[in-house]
């Protein structure tokens, strides 16, 4: 089993997980974030996610996710909804041909199309080869 690659840090995220770096190599005893970090972060999760600032930052994922909610949230310019779709059918290269033979007890049944679609031959088959 291959081991697993490092998480990729976006380039968005990178000036944040070196100040963390920098803020943990700093303290040597287990001291609360600072605000101004944890800011940082939450800002980093509602760009890039909260999973995935989490994992990058090295950070509690559901108190990530709570700062991330808490703050403004990131205004997405509006998508114009489509006034007119079309619907094309798919591009058939030839004409499809199709031939089924069955035999059972109760005789030979051959079903042979050509065209575009296909009808449901196996409950057209099932129906004829069923039937008294």
């Amino acid at each position: 089993m291959a081991a697993k690659e490092p998480f990729e840090i976006p380039v968005g995220m990178r000036r944040v997980c070196r100040r963390f770096e920098r803020w943990r190599k700093g303290h040597q005893a287990r001291l609360p974030i600072p605000e101004a970090l944890w800011a940082e972060a939450a800002k980093a999760a509602r760009e890039h996610g909260v999973f995935r600032a989490a994992k990058v930052l090295r950070l509690e994922y559901g108190k990530l996710k709570r700062m991330a909610e808490a703050g403004p949230t990131t205004v997405r310019p509006a998508i114009a909804p489509a006034t007119f779709l079309e619907l094309m059918p798919p591009q058939t290269v030839g004409i499809a041909e199709c031939l089924i033979e069955l035999e059972g007890p109760r005789g030979k049944m051959r079903v042979q199309w050509k065209g575009a679609t296909a009808p449901d031959l196996t409950e057209l088959s099932r129906v004829l080869w069923e039937s008294a």
